[in-house]
């Protein structure tokens, strides 16, 4: 009876899945919006104020202020790729992106700081520095 009853703990306790992530919980949507330049997806993951340093213009922002920054960086500077070179993630955490942007006008070092937990994936802190 204790050997069936350990099975069963054991079935049960494979069987029953842990707490599932959310899908908006991950790097690939911003990824996508930053390669492709819409300053209106990557304002979708901004957290209500967030720290910016885009070529210079440095300061802390509303979503609706740094996606009009971001809108006037793109248009100067056009996508031609966006790669991520390093990632720390920590779900449930803090967690920090490094990518590199090329345009025609250069490349720039994207730097993407967020928090995350299991129901939010907010940007909070966002850099785009020229290489």
């Amino acid at each position: 009876m204790q050997v069936l009853s350990l099975i069963l703990s054991v079935f049960l306790w494979i069987a029953i899945p842990g707490p599932v992530a959310n899908p908006d919980a991950n790097i690939e949507p911003v990824v996508s919006a930053i390669e492709s330049g819409s300053s209106s997806d990557l304002a979708r993951f901004f957290d209500s104020s967030i720290s910016m340093n885009v070529n210079g213009q440095q300061g802390e922002y509303s979503k609706n202020q740094a996606e009009i920054v971001l809108r006037d960086f793109f248009k100067k500077n056009p996508s031609r790729g966006f790669v991520l070179v390093f990632q720390n993630e920590n779900p449930g955490s803090l967690s920090t992106y490094i990518g590199e942007y090329s345009s025609n006008q250069g490349k720039f070092q994207v730097f993407i700081k967020v928090s995350q937990n299991s129901n939010a994936f907010r940007i909070y802190s966002l850099d785009f520095v020229k290489s």
